[in-house]
C-alpha cells in the first residue's frame, strides 16, 4: 500500500516540507481577493483582475527561471523559492499593520508568488526523480498528491473561522510562516546533490526558453497529455468563479454552504491517490489514461443542473466528489510518466513549460467563460463548460504513443 511503503529519511524531509507548505496555502486559500474585498473594498473588476492577471504576469516571469535552474542544484533553488514566497507575503500583514496597503502591492505579491510556485514545482520535480528510485516516483507522487488534496479539504474550512475570528490578513501570515518553515525543513535534506550537466549547448541561450515545450510537444505522449490536461484543467477551474456567483448569488446558498460544498469532496483526493499504485499494478497505466482520464471529464456538466436547496448541495458535492476522486488518481500517475519520459537534463524546462501552459489555459478559459456568463448567464457558461470537456477524452493518447518513446535508463544514485 501506499502509506506503508518507506522511502527514505530524505524524501521524508520533503514530503513533510510540502505538507506544511500545502497546508499554509489552503489556509491562505483565496487570501489575497478577500483581503482586497474586506481591507481594501474593491471593485468586482479588480479582484477578478487580482485572480487572473497576478498569475499570469507570474507565468511569464517563470519563463526564464526555467533555464536558469536546469543546470543548478535543484535543493538550493527550492530553498530560495520558499523564502522569495515567504518575504512576499510577509510584506502584505507589515503594510496593512502600517496602513499601506495598496491593490498594486496585492497584484505584485500575487505576480512574485505564482512565479516562485512554478520555479519550486518544477525544482521539486528534478530533485524528487533524483532523490527517489524509479520504481517509486509513482507512491512519492502519489503521496504529494493525498497531501495536496487532505489541506484543501481542511485549511479553507479554517482559514475563513481565522479570518472572521482575527482580521482579514491572519491567513497570509500562517501562509507566510508556512514558506519559511518549509524552507528550513529543505535545509534539513542531508547528502550530495549533483547539477544536470549540459548537453554541449549554453543553458542560457535563447533557444533554452523553448527547450521545454519542444520535448512536450515532440514527445507523442507528453503531448497528447499535455494539450489534454491544460483543457481539462483549464475548464474546471473556469467553472469556479461562475459556480460561485451561481450558488451565492442566483440560489442564495449561505458561505458556508458554499465552503462545504467544495471542502468536503476533496476526501475522494485521499481515496484516489491511495488508489493509484494498486489501480496502475492490476489494470496498467494506460488504462488509467484512457478509462480514469474519460472518468475525469464526464461529470462537470452536472454543475448546470444545480438547484436550490439540500438537493442542490448534494448535487455539488457529487459532481465535486466524483471528480476529484478521478483526479487524484490520475494525477499521480500523469505526473510520474512526465518525469520517467523526460530527460534529467530537461526535468525542470518541462516542469516549468507544463505550469506556465496550464496557467494560461486556466486564465484564458476562465475568461472567455465569465464573458459568456455576461452575455448570457452563469448557468449557461457552466453548460457549455460542461459540453466542451466531453471532447477532451479525444485528446488522449493512444497506448501505441505513450510507448512509442521509452523512459531514460534509471542511473545509479
Amino acid at each position: 500500500m501506499v502509506g506503508r511503503r518507506r522511502l527514505g529519511r530524505q524524501f521524508g524531509w520533503l514530503w513533510a516540507s510540502y505538507a506544511v507548505s500545502a497546508y499554509g496555502s489552503g489556509l491562505g486559500f483565496g487570501a489575497l481577493p478577500l483581503i482586497a474585498v474586506l481591507a481594501l473594498h474593491a471593485a468586482p473588476a479588480e479582484v477578478s483582475a487580482l485572480s487572473a492577471v497576478g498569475p499570469a504576469v507570474g507565468a511569464l516571469i517563470a519563463v526564464p527561471l526555467a533555464p536558469w535552474m536546469e543546470f543548478r542544484r535543484k535543493r538550493p533553488v527550492m530553498i530560495m523559492m520558499d523564502l522569495t514566497r515567504f518575504a512576499a507575503m510577509a510584506t502584505i500583514p507589515v503594510a496593512y499593520a502600517l496602513g499601506w496597503l495598496g491593490f498594486v502591492q496585492l497584484l505584485v505579491v500575487s505576480a512574485v508568488v505564482a512565479a516562485a510556485k512554478i520555479a519550486f514545482n518544477a525544482a521539486s520535480g528534478a530533485y524528487l526523480k533524483a532523490l527517489v528510485r524509479p520504481d517509486d516516483l509513482l507512491v512519492a507522487n502519489a503521496r504529494f498528491e493525498s497531501t495536496n488534496w487532505s489541506s484543501i479539504a481542511v485549511g479553507p474550512p479554517l482559514g475563513g473561522a481565522a479570518i472572521g475570528l482575527f482580521g482579514p490578513v491572519t491567513t497570509v501570515v500562517a501562509d507566510a510562516l508556512s514558506y519559511l518553515l518549509s524552507a528550513l525543513g529543505i535545509t534539513a535534506i542531508r547528502g550530495q546533490e549533483e547539477a544536470s550537466r549540459t548537453t554541449g549547448s549554453s543553458p542560457l541561450r535563447a533557444g533554452a526558453l523553448l527547450d521545454g515545450w519542444r520535448h512536450l510537444l515532440g514527445h507523442p505522449g507528453l503531448r497528447a497529455l499535455y494539450l489534454n490536461n491544460m483543457l481539462v484543467g483549464g475548464l474546471i477551474m473556469a467553472t469556479e468563479p461562475l459556480l460561485a456567483v451561481l450558488l451565492l448569488r442566483q440560489l442564495g446558498f449561505p458561505p458556508w454552504q458554499y465552503g462545504l460544498a467544495f471542502a468536503a469532496p476533496c476526501v475522494g483526493g485521499l481515496i484516489g491517490s491511495r488508489l493509484a499504485r494498486r489501480v496502475v499494478t492490476r489494470y496498467g497505466r494506460d488504462a488509467v489514461f484512457r478509462t480514469v482520464g474519460t472518468l475525469r471529464a464526464i461529470w462537470l456538466i452536472g454543475l448546470a443542473f444545480v438547484r436550490p436547496g439540500v438537493v442542490g448541495l448534494v448535487t455539488v458535492m457529487a459532481v465535486e466528489l466524483a471528480i476529484i476522486i478521478n483526479m487524484s488518481l490520475y494525477s499521480p500517475v500523469l505526473a510520474t510518466y512526465r518525469l520517467e519520459h523526460t530527460p534529467r537534463h530537461l526535468v525542470a524546462r518541462t516542469l516549468s513549460a507544463w505550469s506556465i501552459g496550464q496557467q494560461a489555459s486556466i486564465a484564458i478559459l476562465t475568461a472567455l467563460a465569465g464573458l459568456l456568463a455576461d452575455v448570457t448567464s452563469p448557468r449557461t457558461a457552466l453548460t457549455a463548460a460542461g459540453l466542451l470537456i466531453l471532447t477532451t477524452p479525444l485528446l488522449l493518447p493512444r497506448p501505441d504513443r505513450t510507448a512509442q518513446h521509452e523512459p531514460e535508463p534509471a542511473t545509479s544514485r
